[in-house]
């Protein structure tokens, strides 16, 4: 995705597309006939949050069941329980863990983080990032001062292409029942260059015609729409569904770094059609599917598919180099590495 880049023809600035991902779930010590909800918090403290994380909000849009912000660098949703903050560029969102257990406090009376997932693919510049996001163990260092019980995974290949996590391992789950959970991503590079100079002020003048042209709108249709096009190139986009439903696209356009992420949360008991779709729209050489679902969410059998020679082959027109799955105690996980078929 996207902030504001200064680009000349000899001399692109580089920009870091790969986005640091962190999800909370919150809860109170009072039970379940606690009435919090995040949603209360005033945007102002918001804003002022996000100063730390160094972004801001240009662009939002609500339902009756989240509130989603287009930010400078990437999304930030909120439902009544979960906070999603995804960021990209130099941000640092885990400074401002703290500051956030004390403003959900505050505002909504939650006290306690009953899940919580921090997860980003590897850079392709690493040195540029600031502290604590220059390297998955310094994340990791910083996340243990705050909470005990966590547990950091490499997925994939280390030293080349790879996918890290930090979530929670609660010795026992919530006393109430959960409610239907699932996230499917699909991180993309090395795109394809007439597609991505869709996403530039020279090809078109507006988000919506950008939304138009490359058809992102019919991704996931019946989504309520708030895309930006920044200048002189990138793009953002959140969609709001009922049933807190929610889909978010960035871009980040220039050839020498080329970057896309999807996400989504709709409940589906297979996501082929959806995949499919996707990489149709952008024809990466190389992606990353992750796909996570709690065992109350229909899509809580997707995982085991993946493992089946047909799913995800699409004629072939890419191999799958790496594929690892794993079981959370409430969670499972998929991670699935792919690339473009040697023509």
């Amino acid at each position: 995705m996207a902030s504001n880049k200064d680009i000349n023809t000899e001399n692109v600035q580089f920009f870091e597309g790969v986005e640091k991902l962190l999800e909370v779930w919150f809860t109170s010590s009072h039970g379940e006939d606690h009435k919090g909800d995040l949603r209360d918090i005033p945007r102002h403290r918001w804003e002022s949050l996000l100063k730390i994380v160094r972004c801001e909000i240009i662009s939002f849009c609500r339902n009756d069941d989240i509130e989603a912000y287009v930010l400078s660098e990437s999304s930030m949703f909120v439902a009544k329980r979960r906070l999603i903050l995804k960021t990209c560029g130099t941000t640092t969102p885990l400074q401002c863990i703290v500051a956030l257990l004390d403003l959900v406090e505050e505002y909504t009376g939650f006290d306690e983080v009953e899940d919580l997932f921090y997860s980003r693919k590897n850079y392709k510049r690493p040195e540029l990032q600031m502290s604590p996001h220059c390297a998955f163990e310094e994340e990791v260092a910083l996340l243990d001062t705050i909470f005990s019980d966590g547990e950091a995974y490499c997925l994939g290949n280390a030293d080349k292409n790879c996918w890290y996590l930090y979530t929670l391992n609660r010795g026992k789950s919530s006393q109430s029942p959960k409610e239907p959970d699932q996230t499917l991503e699909i991180l993309m590079t090395n795109l394809n260059t007439d597609i991505m100079s869709i996403f530039t002020r020279e090809r078109c003048s507006s988000a919506a015609e950008a939304t138009q042209k490359s058809g992102i709108d019919k991704i996931i249709p019946n989504m309520n729409i708030d895309d930006f096009l920044f200048e002189p190139c990138g793009y953002s986009m959140n969609g709001v569904a009922k049933n807190g439903s929610y889909m978010t696209i960035h871009i980040t356009p220039e050839p020498e770094f080329s970057y896309v992420s999807f996400e989504t949360n709709i409940p589906e008991e297979n996501y082929a059609d959806v995949i499919e779709r996707v990489l149709k729209a952008f024809k990466p050489e190389n992606f990353v599917v992750i796909m996570f679902a709690n065992k109350a969410s229909i899509a809580a059998n997707t995982p085991r598919e993946f493992k089946q020679a047909s799913y995800l082959n699409f004629d072939g027109e890419w191999l799958r180099d790496d594929i690892q799955y794993c079981r959370f105690k409430d969670y499972d996980l998929i991670c699935a590495f792919y690339s473009k078929f040697p023509s």
